[in-house]
């Protein structure tokens, strides 16, 4: 039988009924750090998946914060299908019309506190797994169900993953991210940055006494903006759009805050956000030139690079690009292409262990971290049947 046909037969193979039930079973855990954490959810899919012919291993990241890889198969050249089990708090309860943990269903979605983003495409990218299971047998190149903690903070489950060389030997990686099953091939990049200001203390009615670092913080911020106009002027790209600068922090005062004290420190947080062909060293060395012209005198500063994500770029040429575009067709779905607003897992799979990414899932783009996250159960459904006929052109 030709690959066409097995991969047909394996979208054919998802159990709609079952990828909802999982689905539902995921939000139900609630996996937000702090809090309850991730340890439950692994918990409860590394039962599922043994149960259903996986080989498992959990890495213990950090303690409660494990990942989870499961395989089918054992050969090089196979193919990553990753998702996270965290998700962010639900916030207040009271700009929830559904409960946040009930996985209700509503009008063919699913409502709840990650079915967006992103149990939906995990529990998508799991039955997918079972259904290549079913037509192919064990495969004879690997299928790795890459299961990490912690994407919505510094990502240590992902880089973990990537040291222990559990992405080695695969010919590219799935990112079931929600992406209203659109085919991203650009994801942005991404710069955390603290400046830390340092001046004097004093009494406010002798302000001569002290060095307020307040107004070079903020002469600060306003050279950012001034330099995220050159850099917008310099890039916008067609997927992605322009680059970012945004002031996410500003932290300064005495104590709580006196209004007869200057304060001896302010800090600014950045959140910055590239495109593929921006050089963060550039960058951050423009960044520590418009730090230098806003000091006043008696105030120095530091700034401090303490999250760098790269931007990513798939070439179209590239046999996991095919597979997915050759899945589209055989399913006659649209073959639409996107870009990734912000960072994803998938940025470490590419940067670190110079794995291929295609970023594809289901769920709106807007939609996750809100009150009242949904899925919708076709594309849901949909996104299983690619992620099954992606996978068997990948291994077949």
């Amino acid at each position: 039988m030709d690959r066409n046909n097995l991969a047909l037969q394996a979208a054919q193979a998802v159990d709609a009924d079952e990828l909802v039930h999982l689905t539902q079973a995921l939000i139900r855990i609630a996996s937000y750090y702090p809090g309850p954490g991730e340890q439950p959810v692994v918990d409860f899919l590394e039962a599922y998946l043994r149960e259903r012919g996986f080989k498992t291993t959990v890495q213990e990241v950090v303690p409660g914060r494990p990942n989870l890889i499961a395989d089918l198969g054992q050969g090089e050249g196979g193919l990553i299908l990753e998702g996270h089990t965290d998700v962010v708090t639900h916030g207040s309860l009271d700009q929830w019309t559904v409960p946040p943990y009930e996985a209700r269903i509503v009008d063919g979605k699913i409502y709840g506190r990650g079915a967006c983003d992103m149990k939906g495409g995990l529990a998508a990218a799991i039955c997918a797994a079972v259904a290549v299971q079913k037509v192919l047998g064990p495969p004879q190149k690997a299928l790795r169900l890459c299961i990490p903690c912690d994407e919505e903070g510094l990502m240590i489950g992902i880089k973990a993953f990537v040291r222990a060389g559990y992405a080695e030997g695969f010919a590219g990686a799935i990112i079931c991210e929600p992406e209203e099953n659109q085919v991203c091939l650009w994801q942005k990049g991404a710069m955390r940055v603290w400046v830390h200001f340092q001046g004097k203390m004093a009494h406010g009615a002798m302000p001569y006494a002290g060095a307020n670092p307040i107004p070079s913080a903020s002469r600060f911020v306003v050279e950012l903006g001034r330099l995220q106009a050159a850099l917008q002027a310099e890039s916008q790209h067609e997927y992605l759009g322009l680059p970012w600068i945004t002031p996410t922090v500003f932290q300064g005062g005495a104590g709580e805050g006196q209004f007869n004290v200057i304060p001896d420190r302010v800090r600014v947080g950045l959140d910055i956000r590239t495109n593929p062909g921006q050089d963060h060293q550039v960058l951050e060395a423009r960044l520590r030139q418009a730090l230098e012209g806003s000091l006043e005198a008696g105030v120095s500063a530091s700034l401090e690079v303490f999250e760098d994500r790269p931007a990513t770029e798939t070439p179209r040429e590239t046999a996991l690009v095919q597979a997915v575009e050759q899945g589209l067709q055989l399913l006659q779905m649209p073959v639409r292409y996107g870009g990734v607003p912000g960072a994803t897992d998938g940025t470490f799979l590419w940067a670190w262990a110079g794995l291929p990414i295609v970023t594809l899932g289901p769920g709106g783009k807007t939609i996750p971290h809100q009150a009242d996250e949904y899925i919708e159960i076709e594309e849901l459904v949909a996104a299983a049947r690619l992620y099954a006929a992606t996978s068997v052109l990948m291994l077949t």
